[in-house]
């Protein structure tokens, strides 16, 4: 796999070139929620069709575009809309943005995602700010790789969650009055939704949250020594005694009615990441 190496640097090297200054940040923007994009001060909007090995978004509400700019005067690059296992993309190329990202010198990885609650205490359109995972994808975006480039190939797990972006993430929700939650999330294959039985077994295993995305993300910033903060904005919430047919329309509304208190804490996150570091 020592390509992907070059695909990296190939990626970069293109983008270096309308990024000036070098991102400090990297968002990676989920289902339904484009609207942080609305508060970035964007100088170019690149079609991941014009970045030289990126795959192309196939799903509604990801629009596929590469935004470069600044929020709260932190220059950062966004992705409006990610990419899936269940698309039929391998986990590497799922993850290739988050390793071009790093090679171009960003140091925060700010991850969004939509989910399905599991925690019966959470209600639809809540935050949930990431504390751990369990991965069930059949695979591993660090798979077949040994090239030391590209990092280690035995990376330790047992705190891939930046806990002091955590702890900002925390005292901006108190600030702007979000109730945020906290709790473990659980990537699954997809796309097709869990059944009664599956969600049952996933709350057993310690999931709060469910979700279709994300952790080979979290995997691969992990292995670069990427700072992450992973917040998901629950758009339904499956009781498996209780459970009702969801539709990607309910979803997308749901999300966007969780939108406007992620992208606050986001925001704030964002500006207090730039203070501290100014001083």
């Amino acid at each position: 796999m020592q390509d992907l190496y070059e695909r990296v640097q190939q990626s970069a090297r293109a983008l270096r070139e309308v990024c000036d200054p070098p991102p400090a940040a990297a968002i990676i923007l989920g289902t339904g929620l484009g609207g942080v994009a609305e508060r970035i001060v964007v100088r170019k909007r690149i079609p991941y069709s014009d970045i030289p090995h990126f795959p192309v978004s196939t799903v509604e509400g990801h629009k596929g575009t590469l935004l470069v700019g600044t929020l709260e005067d932190v220059s950062i690059v966004a992705m409006e809309g990610r990419f899936h296992y269940y698309e039929g993309y391998s986990l590497q190329e799922v993850t290739l943005p988050v390793r071009v990202f790093r090679e171009m010198g960003a140091k925060y990885l700010f991850i969004n995602s939509a989910a399905g609650g599991l925690n019966p205490q959470f209600q639809a359109a809540d935050v949930m700010a990431v504390l751990d995972h369990i991965n069930m994808i059949p695979s591993n975006p660090l798979r077949g790789l040994s090239d030391q480039r590209l990092g280690e190939r035995f990376i330790d797990m047992t705190r891939p969650y930046d806990e002091g972006l955590l702890r900002m993430a925390i005292e901006s929700a108190l600030d702007l009055k979000i109730t945020l939650r906290q709790g473990v999330y659980v990537a699954v294959p997809g796309p097709s939704v869990e059944t009664r039985a599956e969600t049952r077994m996933l709350r057993l295993l310690g999931a709060d949250a469910v979700g279709m995305s994300s952790v080979p993300e979290v995997i691969v910033a992990h292995q670069v020594g990427f700072r992450t903060l992973f917040l998901t904005a629950v758009t339904n919430v499956n009781l498996p005694d209780a459970m009702e047919p969801v539709s990607f329309k309910a979803v997308l509304a749901n999300a966007a009615q969780t939108e406007p208190k992620l992208a606050g804490i986001v925001c704030d996150v964002m500006r207090r990441l730039r203070l501290r570091d100014s001083e």
